[in-house]
């Protein structure tokens, strides 16, 4: 004899039936105030509201915060790679655990006010002993991602011959209703991403619910009022370049949210550093701060350089992969040398540059001298800036905080003072020349880098490589340091990864 799965006891205490729900006091309210009532909760207990969400706390938060408290419908509005899908996603923690509907109803009929057909007729049917269903919050939540070929039928609902001939219904019955996905969102969460890219001939269909809070189905003669918070994403660029939200449709989205990305390289590394899949379960992993500043500095630039098209737009996503690429590479040179060790260090952001060009769009400038040549500057110029302002936290004595990478203009010489740097230099323009393979160990670069006279002294002055640090920490260091004072034009680097004298 089969056994049926265990009860929980939550699950035993929930009504079961409608009379039960009846008894239990229980009262329904409208989603948008549901939401409202939950957030006021979380807000009075200091709970975090959008957790893994950085850089929008006095932004982006605040004003989602008061569309939730007024009951709007929004938009987020903003380039790719600022989370608004997830944001949209975790806007069902502010819903109840658990909702009542009839059983087996299409359009989560409210129990206790059923708005189908459907939800009607089984209550007059069974009457108290109507049967409950409870949905999570996760079943709530119905998201669509806007395509060019998504039809009122998708959206709203249509005529479902097939429903008719099976249960014998007359094709004007409300029975014979396919629901679309508004409808089966009912007492819950819409979200359409990419709005723009719906034809405009669908955006009218979205007219009625979000200002009447109801649709209409084909030729049927009723209005189905629905319960919904609706939600959708933008992108300020497919507003030209892809389509459009009509105007009468924006006018009926009560609050435009903007998004951005970090407002500073602190707050990125953070973001780089939570989404990064770093951890191999290999050998153990050791990611430089520095390496770390650079990669994020690099997408900071880049949403500066004028050969970017800064319309599209430079995701969170480019550093996230670089940060990826850049310990698959050092993690390749590990087990290639057998080291104890994975370390990256420059060269494996350089190494990284398919994660970078692949994520810019280019103007017409850009597009002449190429994107790897664009990455590669970005990357140079990022160390340079990373290495300098470890170099002034060194004479300075205190450390400031990560702000974002200065403007820069590549016919001005940065204003610093050369003299810890001296020796390095003197020692390229006598001559010298030292060759950093991508593939070298890092016990070998260490001893490569310390015939370079003052150079490993000066990594852990600046606190690059405190004594005592291992040699790949020791080996980045170095590698930052010669990096910097290419940015400088101080010294060459090959695109073999050498360094030699300036060419200047």
């Amino acid at each position: 004899m089969s056994r049926s799965a265990p009860t929980s006891r939550s699950a035993r205490s929930r009504p079961a039936t409608l009379g039960a729900l009846k008894a239990s006091g229980y009262r329904s309210r409208p989603v948008k105030d549901e939401m409202r009532e939950n957030l006021i909760a979380r807000l009075e207990s200091g709970e975090t509201l959008f957790p893994g969400i950085r850089g929008y706390d006095d932004s982006v938060i605040p004003q989602l915060v008061n569309a939730v408290l007024a009951r709007h419908d929004f938009i987020l509005l903003g380039l790719r790679g600022q989370a608004k899908s997830r944001i949209l996603r975790q806007l069902t923690g502010l819903l109840d655990a658990r909702m009542p509907v009839i059983a087996g109803s299409e359009v989560n009929d409210d129990p206790l006010a059923p708005i189908s057909k459907y939800g009607r007729q089984v209550i007059a049917e069974c009457g108290d002993d109507t049967p409950i269903e409870w949905l999570t919050r996760e079943q709530r939540y119905l998201e669509k991602l806007a395509t060019p070929d998504v039809t009122i039928a998708d959206i709203i609902g249509d005529l479902d011959p097939i429903k008719a001939a099976r249960g014998g219904h007359i094709l004007s019955d409300e029975l014979t209703i396919h629901y679309g996905m508004l409808p089966r969102a009912n007492r819950g969460i819409f979200a359409m991403n990419e709005l723009p890219d719906l034809s405009p001939r669908i955006q009218v269909g979205l007219f009625n619910i979000l200002e009447e809070g109801d649709v209409q189905i084909k030729g049927y003669p009723i209005r189905l009022p629905l319960d919904l918070l609706i939600a959708f994403t933008a992108n300020p660029e497919d507003y030209t370049a892809r389509g459009k939200i009509v105007t009468p449709l924006k006018d009926r989205i009560a609050a435009e949210v903007r998004t951005h990305y970090p407002p500073d390289v602190g707050i990125g590394m953070a973001i780089t550093e939570q989404e990064a899949w770093t951890q191999r379960n290999g050998r153990p992993l050791e990611i430089p701060k520095f390496v770390r500043e650079v990669v994020e500095r690099m997408a900071f630039l880049a949403r500066m350089e004028k050969r970017v098209d800064q319309r599209s737009g430079v995701s969170q996503r480019m550093p996230i992969a670089v940060m990826e690429t850049l310990v698959s590479s050092a993690e390749q040179r590990a087990i290639r040398q057998d080291e104890s060790a994975v370390v990256p260090r420059i060269g494996d952001v350089y190494a990284s540059l398919p994660a970078i060009t692949g994520k810019m769009e280019l103007e017409y400038e850009g597009e002449l001298q190429g994107a790897r040549r664009i990455a590669r500057e970005l990357v140079s110029l990022a160390a340079g800036i990373t290495v300098d302002n470890y170099r002034e936290i060194a004479r300075v004595g205190e450390e400031e905080p990560l702000a974002d990478p200065v403007d820069f203009d590549d016919d001005e010489e940065l204003e610093v003072d050369d003299s810890d740097v001296e020796p390095i230099i003197s020692y390229f323009e006598g001559g010298g020349v030292m060759q950093v393979s991508e593939d070298a160990a890092a016990s070998a670069c260490v001893t490569g880098f310390g015939q370079i006279p003052g150079l490993l002294e000066l990594a852990e002055t600046l606190g690059l490589a405190p004594e005592g640090a291992s040699d790949g920490l020791k080996a980045a260091a170095c590698e930052l340091i010669l990096e910097g004072l290419v940015c400088d034009r101080k010294i060459s680097r090959t695109r073999s990864g050498g360094y030699t004298r300036s060419s200047d």
